[in-house]
């Protein structure tokens, strides 16, 4: 059986956080939202505090955290795939983006 080691903060988040120090790509993780439970393997090794995709998410969308956008995927992104700076552009913080609007 697999630990409760990820964390989920909306039905809506597409990525959820590790809470545990870091997991090798092969391990099953339970993803809990709400009442609703699943399984998902890594496809690569997660380190604590960083991201994991438990929805596939396609180039252009955004990242959801908190039930907040954080980011867009630079490229696709399968469930399992470390979700970090390799395949995400952020959008938080970015004194770039608000001049643009």
């Amino acid at each position: 059986m697999a630990k409760k080691n990820i964390f989920v903060v909306s039905g809506s988040d597409n990525v959820a956080t590790i809470l545990q120090k870091g997991l090798e790509k092969g391990a099953t993780v339970e993803v809990n939202v709400g009442d609703n439970s699943k399984f998902i393997e890594l496809k690569d090794n997660i380190l604590y505090g960083h991201k994991v995709a438990i929805k596939p998410i396609l180039k252009g969308e955004k990242i959801l955290k908190y039930g907040l956008a954080i980011g867009i995927a630079i490229t696709d992104i399968s469930v399992g795939e470390h979700v970090h700076i390799h395949n995400v552009e952020s959008t938080r913080g970015r004194g770039d983006l608000t001049k643009r609007r």
